[in-house]
């Protein structure tokens, strides 16, 4: 409903993980870098970490935008509470095969003709885990390692991404078979105060504002109360960007900052 007042072409600080807005920090760079790396080079299993709200489920976005629909063949798995079984039918799923079957080897051999069949085609699979710190079960865990024996004598017929918070690798840590499986692994920070101002500039950009609406000491209270998370800067600066709407300011200074964050705790 600000929009219009603040000349945006859409809302800047929506929490969905739109890859449009995806700002490209040092170590948001770094962490896309690495995951195209382990896709292309078919590097077997890689894994993603960082505090919630980080940006990782925006850079599962932005990888999927990089590679070409027509060479990866794609399975976004973003609910991972499920059993062995379950997940087995939820890889065939994404990767367009329905099946009532619920054997696992059965599963299993599905899933091995689907690998081969788009490795003949010159196709390659790709299995990416959102949330994958949610997976309670340990024999989901080793069904997502036997995934990694679906291979050639020369290369691995799927790439398989973990995401997932802190949790997820301490979870792994302590399933060897697995953690030994992982070729590539990066932990993602928050941002410090520059690629804060950065990424606020950044998002208003994207949504059409070419002038940074938001003080100098606007920015450093948000830093400070946010400590550079990008979903808690989001939403700190759209409840900011609505009230100053509603005061019909110019700018959004840091009393309107100030102002919100008490908002925030008292909800809170």
């Amino acid at each position: 409903m600000y929009e219009a007042y603040w000349e945006l072409s859409e809302a800047p600080f929506d929490n969905s993980p739109n890859p449009k807005f995806f700002y490209l920090s040092p170590e948001h760079e770094e962490a896309l870098v690495r995951l195209v790396y382990t896709v292309r080079h078919r590097k077997g299993c890689g894994m993603l970490t960082g505090e919630y709200g980080c940006g990782k489920t925006t850079l599962s976005r932005a990888l999927i935008q990089r590679l070409e629909a027509e060479r990866y063949e794609i399975g976004l798995l973003t609910n991972p509470s499920w059993t062995a079984v379950d997940l087995l039918r939820e890889v065939l799923y994404q990767l367009g095969v329905e099946t009532a079957e619920t054997r696992k080897p059965e599963l299993l051999h599905l899933l091995n003709d689907l690998f081969f069949r788009n490795f003949q085609a010159g196709r390659d699979s790709v299995v990416i885990i959102d949330e994958a710190q949610l997976i309670e079960d340990d024999a989901v865990f080793e069904e997502l390692r036997l995934l990694m024996n679906f291979q050639t004598d020369e290369r691995f017929l799927v790439t398989l991404l973990l995401i997932g918070s802190p949790e997820l690798a301490v979870k792994v840590r302590r399933l060897k078979h697995l953690d030994q499986r992982i070729t590539l692994r990066y932990h993602l920070n928050t941002l410090d105060y520059t690629h804060t101002a950065n990424y606020i500039g950044h998002r208003l950009r994207m949504a059409g504002q070419s002038n940074q609406l938001f003080t100098e000491e606007a920015i450093k209270l948000i830093f400070d109360f946010t400590r550079g998370t990008p979903r808690e800067i989001n939403n700190l600066c759209d409840v900011a960007l609505l009230v100053g709407y509603s005061k019909r300011v110019k700018e959004i200074g840091e009393k309107i900052i100030a102002e919100v964050i008490k908002d925030m705790v008292g909800i809170a």
